[in-house]
């Protein structure tokens, strides 16, 4: 067998190692057939990946995008909800309560961060980091409120002198 060109690629993903090898194998006066070799070892150098497939030449673009796209959707249903933006937000996208909206503004007085209070409200840090100028918290500050503007001090209040 002679080997008309060959094009290896290791890369690193995550805490593992994958590495893809992929050879034109001779057809005549031009390649007719590709042996992809695909291997991948975990942190202790365990295999995590491992096989090969030989497919025609012409075929290679439309089976790569195939594979892509297989292996992305199998991906997204075998992954666990942690690694994909934490546990499912179980009131996600409900209406927010009076009660809801105290713990909110407690908690982020007391130091929480958007993670912990999110995580206690069964909320996304989004939808947190969203509600918290509503219930006169700052975001870019925590533990703190959002400074009273101009509009809604009172007229005898503290000013500012230039």
């Amino acid at each position: 067998m002679t080997i008309i060109e060959e094009h290896r690629t290791t890369i690193r993903a995550g805490e593992n190692t994958y590495s893809i090898e992929v050879t034109a194998l001779p057809g005549g006066d031009r390649a007719d057939r590709l042996m992809v070799s695909i291997g991948g070892t975990g942190p202790q150098g365990e295999p995590v990946a491992e096989g090969q497939l030989e497919i025609s030449a012409g075929a290679a673009e439309t089976f790569g995008s195939l594979l892509s796209e297989t292996l992305r959707h199998h991906g997204a249903l075998s992954e666990p909800r942690a690694r994909r933006g934490g546990p499912r937000a179980l009131r996600r996208g409900r209406p927010w309560t009076t009660e809801l909206d105290a713990e909110l503004e407690r908690r982020w007085l007391a130091g929480e961060t958007v993670e912990e209070i999110a995580a206690y409200l069964e909320r996304t840090p989004g939808g947190i980091r969203a509600r918290l100028p509503r219930v006169g918290c700052d975001p870019e500050r925590p533990g703190e409120y959002l400074p009273e503007p101009p509009s809604r001090r009172s007229p005898g209040g503290p000013r500012e002198d230039p």
